[in-house]
């Protein structure tokens, strides 16, 4: 579950003053809107967590054969290009992008939007705001993305210059050619 705090009557919150907020809390899991909103997230339980686990392990199996990317955990915050400042559940970044970065980007949120992510619906997430989330990496380069909805056994998967597909579990999904080779099966009783 997020909650959205809109602080524009008291103040417009800038990149910066984003990451300063960042590290002067670091035990909160915060983002920020294109719209400078402050995003609280919650912390997930046990069942999500496990999924999460077992998807970010599935990216990073097949990473560490191919060695074509960096993966990277939902701690992880992006400063989108389109404004926001987001934290995919699973993200994937090439190579010679993340490269291309200086030390110094590298350090604090990666000034870039990943090629791949995946965004794991919660029991408490609304369905609506994940969505928007996943549009907003679209307007901000992404490559490819799956929005796993455990709940209406659904995956959407998400791709520049098409609609929006929504597959219904079971479905072996393919990483395309973002990510050449990789597989992930949503068995009829996934999770």
């Amino acid at each position: 579950m997020t909650t959205v705090l809109d602080l524009s009557p008291i103040a417009s919150l800038t990149r910066q003053q984003f990451y300063q907020l960042c590290q002067a809390n670091p035990d909160l899991l915060l983002e920020r809107s294109p719209q400078g909103e402050l995003i609280i997230v919650s912390p997930v339980g046990g069942e999500s967590g496990t999924w999460e686990a077992d998807l970010i392990g599935d990216v990073l199996i097949w990473n560490r054969q191919t060695r074509l990317g960096v993966v990277f955990s939902s701690s992880t915050v992006f400063s989108l290009p389109g404004q926001g400042d987001r934290s995919p559940d699973v993200a994937w970044v090439r190579l010679d992008r993340w490269q291309a970065l200086t030390p110094e980007q590298r350090e604090t949120f990666p000034p870039l939007c990943p090629d791949f992510v995946i965004e794991l619906r919660s029991k408490s997430d609304r369905l609506k705001p994940l969505q928007d989330k996943m549009q907003e990496y679209l307007d901000s380069g992404l490559r490819l993305g799956w929005l796993i909805n455990p709940q209406d056994r659904q995956v959407e998967i998400y791709q520049p210059g098409q609609p929006v597909e929504v597959v219904n579990f079971p479905v072996a999904l393919s990483g395309e050619e973002v990510l050449p080779g990789f597989t992930r099966e949503f068995p009829k009783d996934f999770p």
